[in-house]
């Protein structure tokens, strides 16, 4: 019987896998410069949770969700998102009572039922952040902020921050009431998923992918015509925010994000690398959705990002820093015979305890063999114990690279890798 992976997975080997390390490590110095803290949520929660936070107009809600019946009868849900279980986990522990703002940040795969495509997974990665307890439109410019230092700091130079206002409860019901009036000629070229949000959430039709959909809301009202003075305000103090971060934005009127709970600010951020796929994450200011869930009344803004597509627009803009060159192994340690395996193995957890990887044959090989397979690993240094070394006390260090070798005294071999394979830490970084 052939077992292959569902349709919609991948597997991400070792030799692609230490780049999503790089990457993460990314992820997690930017959130902390800013202030964020990283919060481990269940892959997976009650469906009742995301069907009253995302909104059951969404298409996450009605066509993409992995839900199932549990042995208690209970209604599960994988996640498909992840703002919605951190606003759950924020009320059940009552970090409300703390004091404000919460910054949280989170990582990891989230599940949808959708067509597979390039950068679309059914099992798919994604980073967030989220900032409860403040309504400050500057957090809703820092929110932004912390996105663009992730895309420059991968090497992303091409890149798009659209930016829009959906307004707030009391100002979005008189512009809902014009822009059904304006879409009414055209609903019947609506697609069938647009016809079902005409009267719930025509909102939702300025967002539809469908090009019978986009010709018909061409010259739709703009909503930022319809702000309230509050909205309107901050959205202005947002933008000289981002002006005072030194942050590009086009302003998008038909930008409204997929989801129900977003309020006032929305943002997408694009890398036109990515072709059809080119939105790589967005989010959006959400102040109602804390108290929709059960939590008392709190203003809160986020976004996130797909790794599989920053990932990939990184590779195509930096093609230096993210290509593939794997190495399981800094240093490999050959025996010229098996009765100085010992050796290897005391020499290996020396190497190991100073902080670098080391490895040695298992297959009992020729010490051509062992030489051939340690080129294959692709280690740096290979070190040689024989007879001879072990008696005058010294190893024989072959540096692979430059294709040089050396007899260093045994009790200078760990100070001679460092110094070959150890770099300062600004180096690191800048890799």
């Amino acid at each position: 019987m052939e077992i292959s992976g569902p349709r919609g997975t991948r597997d991400i080997l070792p030799e692609e896998s230490y780049l999503w390390q790089k990457m993460e490590n990314i992820l997690h110095q930017a959130a902390q410069q800013y202030g964020f803290s990283e919060v481990r949520l269940p892959v997976f929660e009650h469906t009742e949770l995301f069907e009253r936070g995302v909104g059951d107009t969404t298409d996450i809600v009605q066509k993409e969700m992995y839900t199932f019946t549990d042995r208690g009868e209970r209604s599960i849900t994988l996640r498909p998102e992840g703002t919605a279980p951190s606003v759950r986990s924020f009320i059940e522990h009552k970090i409300f009572t703390k004091a404000q703002p919460t910054k949280w940040y989170y990582m990891g795969p989230m599940f949808r039922y959708d067509r597979p495509q390039a950068g679309r997974f059914r099992q798919f990665h994604q980073f967030g952040i989220e900032a409860f307890g403040t309504s400050d439109p500057d957090i809703d410019a820092e929110v932004m902020a912390v996105m663009v230092r992730i895309v420059k700091t991968m090497g992303i130079s091409q890149f798009q921050l659209h930016l829009n206002s959906v307004g707030c409860p009391d100002c979005r019901p008189l512009y809902r009431e014009r822009l059904i009036q304006y879409l009414t000629p055209f609903e019947r070229d609506f697609c069938g998923d647009c016809k079902q949000r005409f009267h719930k959430n025509p909102l939702r039709i300025l967002d539809c992918k469908n090009p019978g959909c986009q010709e018909a809301v061409k010259g739709h009202p703009a909503l930022s015509d319809y702000l309230c003075d509050r909205c309107g305000q901050h959205f202005e103090q947002v933008k000289n925010t981002l002006a005072l971060y030194g942050i590009d934005y086009v302003l998008n009127p038909q930008l409204v994000r997929g989801l129900d709970y977003y309020t006032k600010t929305a943002f997408e951020l694009l890398l036109p690398d990515l072709g059809a796929q080119a939105a790589v994450g967005g989010g959006g200011r959400y102040d109602g959705l804390i108290e929709e869930c059960g939590g008392p009344p709190t203003p809160g803004i986020g976004f996130a990002i797909g790794l599989e597509r920053l990932l990939t627009a990184a590779q195509k803009q930096n093609p230096e820093a993210w290509q593939a060159s794997y190495s399981p192994v800094d240093v490999f340690v050959v025996t010229a015979e098996n009765e100085f395996a010992p050796d290897a193995c005391s020499l290996l957890e020396e190497i190991r305890g100073s902080g670098m990887k080391a490895d040695k044959d298992y297959l009992s090989r020729s010490l051509k063999a062992q030489m051939k397979f340690a080129g294959k690993t692709g280690a740096r240094l290979v070190i040689v114990i024989g007879e001879e070394e072990k008696k005058k006390g010294y190893f024989v260090l072959r540096d692979m690279k430059l294709h040089e070798q050396r007899q260093i005294p045994a009790d200078q071999i760990i100070d001679e890798i460092k110094s070959i394979l150890v770099k300062p830490e600004e180096e690191q970084y800048a890799e």
